[in-house]
């Protein structure tokens, strides 16, 4: 697969883009042709919350969760400080791919915003299926971003989690690693989450955005697309895995273990 962040365009999809009039987005390339590389930072679009009125249609009520409004978060390190992944590479996955998939997420809603009873099925669904391509890739590229710009030792909580649930920490590693090289080369995300309905730790693979582990909160996200690595390490897959795991910031996965233990205990009453 190419450095493109989401699968090729759909006739279903294809044909919901025409008849909701031809809005911008697209399931192939969207975030290259959303954001050029030599573009400047993304602007966060705020569109103001208005009732749509379809014509012919009386006025429906505001959607408060489909109003395009979501807004891309900064890196949460210095583009530089990375060890072994470049700023040229980190910038362009982050100001290309990620914010080039949080604008389509916004006409998606404002499309979504649009439907009626008399939409036509096959409209709905070619919408519903990039809505969940586009929000996942958005929560993904954040959590993606955020559990960068550690010293990539880990300690705390998480290494006593792991060690619990695979014998040791490095036989996890040993199994997160071999998953994202079995992604080398096509697509998709590597995941350490903790399952919800069990408190489990869980090691995941996604082929795309659209597969996630019902009830799994992610604790470390590791992007295997060729558009997070292509440009510093070409096909050396593995590689790029040992600088993720250079630079991941266990600290913060420490936190997000915390609060999904919390979610955990209280889903389990």
């Amino acid at each position: 697969m190419t450095n493109d962040d989401q699968p090729s365009l759909s006739r279903r999809e294809a044909l919901a883009t025409l008849t909701l009039g031809g809005v911008g987005f697209v399931t192939g390339c969207a975030p290259a042709q959303a954001m050029p590389a030599n573009a400047p930072p993304p602007l966060n679009p705020t569109p103001s919350p208005v009732s749509v009125k379809p014509e012919g249609a009386s006025a429906m009520p505001f959607a408060k969760v489909l109003t395009g409004s979501n807004t891309v978060v900064p890196l949460p390190f210095q583009p530089t400080a990375l060890n072994g992944i470049s700023e040229r590479m980190i910038v362009s996955h982050h100001d290309n791919n990620y914010a080039g998939a949080v604008k389509n997420l916004n006409k998606v809603e404002l499309e979504l915003a649009q439907i009626t009873s008399d939409t036509p099925p096959f409209v709905v669904a070619g919408l519903r299926q990039s809505e969940l391509t586009f929000r996942n890739s958005k929560t993904l590229h954040e959590a993606y971003f955020g559990n960068l710009g550690g010293n990539g030792k880990r300690s705390g909580a998480i290494d006593k989690a792991l060690t619990e649930a695979y014998g040791t920490a490095a036989r996890w590693e040993e199994h997160f690693r071999a998953t994202g090289n079995g992604l080398g080369g096509g697509s998709g995300w590597t995941l350490l989450e903790l399952e919800l309905a069990t408190g489990d730790l869980r090691t995941c693979w996604s082929g795309n955005h659209t597969q996630t582990l019902s009830t799994a909160v992610p604790l470390l996200v590791l992007d295997m697309y060729e558009h997070a690595y292509q440009m510093d390490f070409g096909a050396a897959a593995a590689k790029y895995i040992d600088a993720f795991f250079a630079n991941i910031n266990w600290d913060e996965v420490n936190k997000r273990l915390e609060r999904a233990h919390a979610a955990a205990k209280a889903l389990r009453g």
